[in-house]
């Protein structure tokens, strides 16, 4: 692998680090054959890299074929890559490439990916300028440069072949010759013959038809006829562009078209290329030095020549490339001439910006051996001059104030204000900030201010007095900040909290003369079910005066209640701050609780529970009874789980998943049942048989009880030859069933089958379990044991073999 593919492939690494990473399509291989192959057809690395990120080639990939080639694994595939000139270390061998080589490919590193990272463009997008002024001109599709078609012929027009002409003579003789200058530059008119116009302009043939027809036509010598000549279709002429453009070639375009047209076509000037001396030359010589700057600064034209056929276009690379940066309107590079001064710059980056320190600028300059700094005083900005690869910064004013002051806090309008004539006491800016607000605290502000060593001292006053004028005031200086507090900041006032039955339970801000019977009003009264009997208000035990702890940590009032007013307890008890007052449930006081019953009852739908213990028994009596199709055996029921329940099993999930990070495994969250009822296990025909028995279980709050109809078949499921349901025949085994599914299979464990009854009873599968009419019967698989593995086995065999040969060598030694 060569030098110059393994830096292109570091610096695409560099380029990925800072774009989105999507999932890589390219394999190593890959990568570097499309790196050799887009290498060799000459493209940029800046293109090359581009088109690796639209193809999904990411660091971790790069990064691996870097390892690849420090270990030598990539040497082979490199091997030919015809990669000349690609040395991409930095901007200046870049530069030296291109001018060695006359090629047209972009600095890829030095000038365009670590000046904007962030430029990433389309395959089908222009190049682009890497951040020099004026680049983008040429490459925005928004100014194309296109010749009007359909403007007036120029006077200066010059006829060539290809040119469609319209000759109109008019007066005292009239006619109208339609034709097209041939490839010799004439053309044919009768009775005159071949008439030359190629290289004429348009005023120049007019007069020289004028007096051509004044021999074939009577009237032109005394001005009673006349002529003009103008086009119709005009030909294609062929310029070249060369240099420093993007796309350098021979181009077919209108002869309406200009220099500037000229290089659009050329799509646009290259970072190594001059915007200040593009070169037109004609006929072999040059006939016009164009400096771009004046029409992309003033918008003048006088340097967009009208094109000729046979014209060069030379862009040579550029002399003084000069980077701003700083404190400016617009911080790129810009292109020079030798005699520009930093003045000449300031103008080019449209100004000083708002906050520029404008009496001094520092300039970098890279010399023969090192770095050089220079500080430029406004007085030389029009002297000092510039040399390639220099660098202006323009620094910015301190972020401080001559004459500014601050006020903070309860004021009506606080903030920064000028000290000057009218504000320059503490007393006179309360004023101009339209004085206290009713929460300030007055008793003590705080002053701030700056030393002279920058270091902080605090000045305290007291607010009331100050404005009162029984203290003296207090001159300001610049910088000062006086803060004065909101009173709810420097006291305690507290909250008071209500809990319990009332409507809207919660803290509100403590108010002085607060009852009882104000916070509940405050809470939205009482609710339905709160006890009239018990309210309680805790209250903390404060005694700021204390030297030893206590064991009391709280005081308890009791009072009774009534339409929310106290009547029994202590009379014109006032709340505290931070008292909790609790308002108890009446013990008297249910809210209706239902269970349901569905199925094969005479009246199926939700039930209301009259007393706590109800069993099913009470439910399916008032339901009307079981119809005569009904299977009580088979009947289910489904309870929901109660909160301690729900909490139980998150804390038991939680405990195995810990566990089992533990121990290396993970419990599986899609194996758990979470949901929030589950079945309980009843058998309603004892029920039903003996009421008030432990088969007669209590109903619970959202019990679903459903009996179904009579069933008259079983599922055989599992590991069966053919699981299958039947008939259920009165008196049968469960091997019976089994041979009506075809038996058990190989993988069966006959030891193990369970039947799963209709109410969701199950039991394990013995001789005399006994089955039943819709009862499921399930025989699950052996476990499987690891196949043995020979290959593990064979390298002891061959140990084994090793020893006992050695051992017989030994023997036959010895012997």
């Amino acid at each position: 692998m060569t030098k110059k593919v393994f830096r292109f492939i570091l610096i695409a690494c560099a380029v990925v680090l800072a774009a989105p990473q999507v999932q890589a399509q390219m394999t190593d291989s890959q990568v570097v054959d499309y790196v050799k192959s887009q290498l060799e057809s000459g493209k940029s690395q800046q293109q090359i890299g581009q088109e690796l990120l639209s193809r999904g080639v990411t660091r971790d990939q790069l990064a691996r074929l870097k390892r690849k080639y420090d270990n030598g694994e990539l040497t082979s595939q490199i091997q030919g890559a015809a990669v000349a000139g690609k040395d991409i270390d930095s901007p200046e061998s870049v530069d030296r490439t291109r001018s060695q080589q006359g090629g047209t490919d972009s600095p890829a590193v030095g000038e365009n990916w670590l000046y904007n990272e962030s430029s990433v463009r389309t395959p089908h997008s222009r190049r682009p300028s890497g951040g020099i002024f004026g680049h983008d001109v040429f490459t925005s599709p928004a100014l194309t440069f296109e010749p009007n078609q359909n403007m007036a012929t120029p006077t200066d027009y010059v006829l060539g072949p290809g040119d469609k002409v319209f000759i109109d003579i008019w007066g005292e003789s009239e006619d109208n010759i339609t034709t097209t200058i041939t490839p010799e530059g004439s053309i044919f008119i009768s009775q005159i013959g071949p008439v030359y116009l190629s290289g004429l302009t348009v005023d120049q043939a007019d007069d020289y038809l004028k007096d051509l027809f004044a021999q074939k036509y009577a009237g032109f010598e005394n001005g009673t006829s006349s002529v003009n000549l103008t086009l119709g279709d005009v030909r294609t002429i062929q310029v070249n562009v060369m240099g420093e453009v993007n796309t350098p070639g021979t181009y077919m375009i209108s002869p309406f078209s200009t220099v500037f047209s000229a290089l659009y076509n050329a799509a646009g000037i290259t970072n190594l290329g001059s915007l200040r001396n593009v070169q037109l030359i004609r006929n072999g010589r040059k006939v016009a030095d164009i400096d771009l700057y004046d029409f992309i600064f003033t918008g003048s034209l006088k340097d967009n020549v009208r094109l000729q056929e046979g014209d060069v276009i030379m862009v040579p690379p550029y002399n003084e490339l000069v980077s701003i940066k700083g404190n400016v309107k617009r911080p790129m590079r810009y292109e020079l001439r030798p005699d520009e001064t930093i003045s000449d710059l300031l103008v080019y980056a449209g100004g000083f910006g708002a906050n520029a320190y404008t009496d001094l600028v520092t300039v970098q300059r890279a010399n023969d051996i090192e770095n050089e700094m220079y500080n430029v005083e406004r007085g030389d900005f029009d002297s000092f001059r510039f040399r390639n690869g220099d660098v202006v910064t323009v620094g910015a004013i301190n972020d401080r104030f001559l004459n500014r002051v601050e006020l903070v806090g309860e004021v009506l309008r606080p903030g920064f204000y000028a000290l000057d004539n009218n504000v320059n006491t503490v007393a006179g800016l309360i004023e101009r900030a339209g004085g206290l607000l009713d929460n300030a605290f007055m008793n003590r502000a705080l002053l701030y201010r700056q030393n002279d060593d920058l270091s902080l001292t605090i000045i305290p006053f007291d607010v009331a007095e100050l404005m009162n004028g029984k203290i003296p005031d207090i001159p300001l200086k610049r910088n000062d900040m006086i803060t004065i507090s909101d009173v709810s900041m420097i006291e305690d006032y507290g909250t008071m909290t209500i809990t319990g039955q009332v409507n809207y339970p919660g803290t509100y801000q403590y108010a002085a003369g607060t009852t009882i019977e104000d916070l509940v009003l405050m809470a939205g009264g009482l609710r339905q079910g709160a006890s009239l009997v018990r309210a309680d208000v805790s209250r903390r035990v404060i005694d700021p005066y204390s030297l030893e702890p206590t064991d009391e940590i709280a005081e308890i009032f009791r009072f009774g209640l009534k339409d929310g007013l106290v009547i029994d307890g202590e009379t014109g008890f006032k709340i505290q701050p931070y008292d909790i007052v609790q308002i108890r449930r009446s013990p008297g006081y249910e809210v209706q609780r239902q269970v349901a019953v569905h199925g094969e009852v005479v009246f199926g739908g939700a039930y209301t529970m009259v007393k706590r213990d109800e069993r099913m028994t009470d439910f399916i009596e008032r339901a009307g009874g079981l119809t005569p199709s009904a299977y009580p055996k088979g009947a289910t029921l489904r309870r929901k789980m109660t909160e301690d329940e729900i909490r139980a099993r998150q804390q038991t999930i939680r405990f195995a998943q810990g566990l089992n990070s533990v121990e290396g495994d993970s419990l599986s969250m899609s194996s758990l049942n979470l949901e929030t009822t589950y079945y309980v296990g009843i058998d309603l025909e004892k029920a039903l048989a003996n009421p008030g028995s432990h088969y007669d279980i209590v109903m619970k709050e959202g019990d679903q009880l459903f009996v179904p109809e009579t069933a008259t078949t079983v599922k055989i499921a599992g590991e069966v030859y053919y699981p299958n349901t039947v008939t259920f025949i009165p008196g049968k085994k469960y091997k019976y069933y089994i041979d009506q599914a075809g038996g058990f299979s190989n993988l069966a464990n006959k030891k193990k089958g369970f039947v799963v009854y209709m109410n969701g009873n199950v039991t394990r599968l013995k001789g005399s379990t006994p089955i039943e009419p819709g009862c499921q019967i399930i025989i699950p698989a052996k476990e499987q044991k690891p196949a043995f593995e020979w290959a593990k086995v064979m390298p002891m065999v061959t140990g084994f073999s090793s020893l006992s040969t050695m051992a017989a060598t030994i023997y036959s030694i010895l012997r």
